[in-house]
């Protein structure tokens, strides 16, 4: 038996290595994707373009702009006259918020009373829109604070000392800079290991029923459980080897910290490579040609990415989709990656992932070998 899948293997291994365009793609586009995800991929958002509005026309008015674009977070690129004109910078995409500071914010605020400061938002981008709001609620509590602490030494300079001051202390874990970057580089690890890996195993028979080649393997002593293994090995040590540039390559560039167990890391990679290729090898035994397993790949990695939680947050899914993706291999392997990377956390904590990813490797393997058998018969 163990020879018969060497032959598939060393068959493999010679079909590989005569596509040079094959090799190419197996390596330059992960890396090119890694770096386009790393840059482009973030939670963060700078320079968000702003009109104002300031019919206040006071110090305090300005030195509230001047914390917005002190922060970094808001260009101002479009100042208003009228609150029509703020409105059409929103309606035309000039600008993705609006700033309305109105005429008595100063005399309010040297009352000590409520200065309402109006912010318009272009909702079109829902996403983006809250993060810059968050942004603008920051920075106007901070301003805040520093105008009623002013309001105090002016009226009560006596009563300062004794002023009641909450003050929050973040700290951070795992990611001190709160660098997004080192959330989405491990996430794109396995994201492309999905995709290249189900992409190679997914015409390993279809290429060869294509071609002519398949029933003259089905007529040797050759079992279909062996010709399983036999396309199977060659990819895993190709996914094996694509991960680990990967993983190179994305932490020493992002400098991304691994405080973890290589060992751990190894093992889930492996369970999780085995789970893609069976999802692959099923895909190959269902369809007839190529055109059709190429189709039948986004039918399934699409919706696998989706309900992985790398870009939406599993928590924010309906009930149905969030018990579905205890089905998606994905789920599990960005959570045992992002926590050997980030946190350093070993099998005590990731037995379960690691269990779940073995029994959909184990079941996926068991359902793309009788699909095979069935489409022979």
């Amino acid at each position: 038996m163990l020879g018969r899948i060497w032959q598939i293997v060393i068959k493999e291994l010679i079909e590989l290595r005569r596509d040079r365009w094959a090799r190419f793609r197996l390596l330059v586009p992960p890396l090119i994707q890694v770096l386009i995800f790393g840059y482009a991929a973030t939670f963060e958002i700078f320079h968000v373009s702003t009109t104002v509005l300031d019919l206040s026309h006071s110090e305090q008015s300005r030195a509230l702009i001047a914390d917005f674009v002190d922060s970094g977070r808001f260009k101002v690129v479009r100042i208003a006259s009228t609150q029509r004109q703020a409105q059409a910078s929103i309606d035309s995409s000039q600008s993705a918020i609006a700033i309305i500071i109105h005429a008595g914010f100063a005399r309010a605020l040297l009352k000590g009373q409520a200065a309402p400061v109006q912010i318009l938002l272009d909702g079109t981008n829902s996403n983006s829109a809250l993060i810059a709001l968050g942004y603008a609620n920051e920075i106007i509590s901070t301003f805040s604070r520093r105008q009623g602490t002013d309001f105090l030494y002016r009226t009560q300079p006596a009563a300062v000392p004794a002023q009641v001051r909450i003050r929050l202390e973040e700290r951070p874990w795992y990611n001190e800079s709160l660098n997004s970057r080192w959330f989405f580089v491990p996430g794109v690890i396995a994201t492309l290991t999905l995709v290249i890996v189900v992409n190679l195993t997914a015409f390993a028979i279809v290429r060869e029923r294509e071609v002519g080649t398949l029933e003259q393997i089905l007529v040797t002593p050759i079992r279909p459980f062996e010709l399983m293994a036999g396309k199977m090995i060659p990819f895993f040590g190709v996914g094996l080897a694509l991960v680990t540039v990967i993983t190179l390559f994305g932490s020493l560039w992002f400098q991304v910290p691994f405080r973890g167990n290589p060992l751990v890391l190894l093992l889930g990679t492996s369970l999780y490579l085995l789970s893609t290729l069976a999802i692959g090898l099923a895909i190959s035994t269902v369809c007839k040609t190529q055109q059709q397993a190429f189709a039948t790949n986004f039918f399934f990695v699409n919706p696998l990415f989706t309900l992985s939680g790398f870009a939406f947050p599993i928590a924010s899914m309906p009930k149905v989709l969030q018990w579905l993706t205890y089905l998606d291999p994905v789920r599990y392997d960005l959570i045992i990656i992002r926590a050997t990377f980030l946190k350093g956390v070993g099998l005590a904590v990731l037995w379960p992932q690691l269990l779940a990813l073995l029994g959909i490797a184990v079941a996926l393997l068991a359902l793309a070998v009788l699909r095979f058998r069935r489409s022979m018969e």
